[in-house]
């Protein structure tokens, strides 16, 4: 008995003493945690080198205190601005706007969506959700703006499987779309951006899959929305209100009154991230920011964007390209009409455009031809670059000839004492078949010509040949005699 008490004894010591290390453990992993000052990590980032800013004539850009930061033209792929922007770094939930853009591009917006016991439970606790529970079924339109407003996990999960069967198979599907479309330095494990060590991207990459991204309708609207609401059905009972926590949104602490769309991200290994995209004068900017502290993300977007839209315009190609003027020679002419008006076979596409600072005129940057044989439509494509970057480029392509102008009818308003010109009695004359018709017979007719003159050349030669011929030879008497 006695030594049944002492080893309860024991027990309760050893589980006392566990108990104490372990809180110790937890203390000094918190004193650890806390003794990590992410605000002066982000000030001493202010310090790293801006690559744009090394540009000679370029416009300097604010210095922020991101890891990694890309300012980016969407339509030509201007780089506007550029800090690190190859850098591998982790995306948290801006990985989202993949995830939304395959299912965009693979799946009807009323399709069912049925969330599995993965989809809501692998997730970390505690991680964004909008409290889906196993079975429950929306649409694949309320999925996709719970991932984009709510920046819910187990919906991106759903959305995954829904699409592929399983979270990697669709992880596949994100590697391959986003070689697709030119990314160079990312891999994806998952749907989400939960923190992963083989789920990566970079700035650049980021802002490449951005392009794509928000030139869907859908998506901006997705993406700029600040609350949605999912109401009850019999698949899903709950009355579901979703939240964005994005401050650049409207009636937000820092609103962007050009926005068109932006997607949040924060894991304690990424820090904030956010992609955002605004639209102002014509230019549409992309902007992704990497590695930040919060509010951070959000004034850095902002003093992106009001550099971009501050210090570059576009220029029109067409209207100021002088080099490569295909119209201005004779050679390359298609006729249009039956009088001789005529276009150029070759033309410059005339929205085409390079982004270029403001100090910067036509005439500073270069071009290069590159001519293309692959299409049958275009020729050749110009390719601009000021100091080595590339601005813009512009398809030169063929001309379709433009259809002859029909000739319009005499109006029936002709007529005579009140009375309709009767149609059979008005002759319609196609000047451009006659035309054809007068050149045809000419032809012909000097075809003759030609012809009967060759044969009379022939008839009169083979004439003098036969009278050579016919002569009767007469002897002389001086022929055998040299002189």
């Amino acid at each position: 008995m006695k030594y049944l008490y002492l080893k309860k004894i024991k027990l309760l010591k050893i589980g006392f003493i566990s108990f104490l290390s372990l809180q110790i453990l937890v203390q000094n992993a918190i004193t650890v945690r806390a003794e990590i000052d992410y605000n002066a990590e982000a000030e001493a980032r202010k310090s790293l080198s801006i690559q744009t800013n090394e540009i000679e004539n370029w416009p300097q850009g604010p210095c922020i205190g991101a890891e990694s930061a890309i300012l980016m033209e969407a339509t030509t792929g201007t780089i506007l601005y550029a800090k690190n922007i190859d850098e591998q770094l982790y995306p948290a939930s801006t990985t989202k706007i993949l995830t939304c853009l395959i299912a965009a591009e693979q799946a009807e917006m009323n399709e069912v969506v049925t969330f599995s016991n993965d989809a809501v439970f692998s997730i970390e606790r505690g991680s964004s959700n909008m409290g889906m529970d196993v079975g429950e079924q929306i649409t694949m339109e309320q999925a996709l703006y719970g991932v984009l407003v709510g920046s819910a996990n187990e919906s991106a999960n759903a959305v995954a499987e829904h699409i592929a069967g399983t979270v990697e198979s669709f992880s596949k599907l994100m590697n391959q779309k986003a070689k697709e479309l030119g990314c160079k330095n990312s891999n994806f494990v998952n749907p989400n951006g939960l923190y992963n060590d083989n789920h990566y991207t970079t700035a650049y990459d980021l802002a490449t899959i951005a392009r794509q991204f928000f030139s869907n309708d859908l998506l901006c609207k997705m993406s700029s929305t600040s609350t949605y609401e999912i109401a009850p059905t019999p698949s899903q009972p709950d009355d579901i209100i979703i939240h964005s926590k994005n401050k650049l949104l409207p009636d937000r602490e820092y609103t962007y009154d050009y926005l068109v769309g932006s997607k949040t991200g924060f894991t304690s290994e990424a820090r904030q991230t956010l992609v955002s995209c605004a639209k102002k004068d014509g230019l549409t900017l992309i902007c992704v920011i990497m590695k930040e502290e919060s509010p951070n993300q959000f004034t850095d977007t902002v003093s992106l964007f009001d550099y971009g839209f501050s210090n570059f315009t576009k220029m029109t190609i067409a209207d100021h390209e002088s080099d490569y003027n295909v119209s201005s020679t004779d050679f390359f002419q298609v006729e249009n009409n039956s009088f001789g008006n005529s276009s150029s076979i070759l033309t410059i596409d005339e929205e085409a455009y390079v982004v270029l600072p403001n100090s910067v005129t036509f005439d500073d940057i270069q071009s290069e031809l590159v001519y293309n044989e692959d299409s049958s439509d275009t020729v050749a494509t110009i390719q601009y670059k000021y100091q080595n970057i590339p601005i813009g480029s512009a398809d030169v392509t063929m001309s379709s000839p433009v259809e002859p102008v029909s000739e319009k009818p005499l109006p029936p308003s002709i007529t005579q004492e009140n009375e309709i010109v009767n149609n059979d009695n008005v002759l319609f004359i196609n000047v451009t078949k006659i035309l054809f018709i007068i050149i045809a017979i000419s032809g012909i007719l000097i075809s003759i010509f030609v012809i009967h003159s060759l044969i009379n050349n022939y008839n009169f030669s083979k004439s003098r040949k036969s009278r050579r011929k016919s002569k009767t030879y007469v002897s002389s008497k001086y022929e055998k005699y040299d002189f």
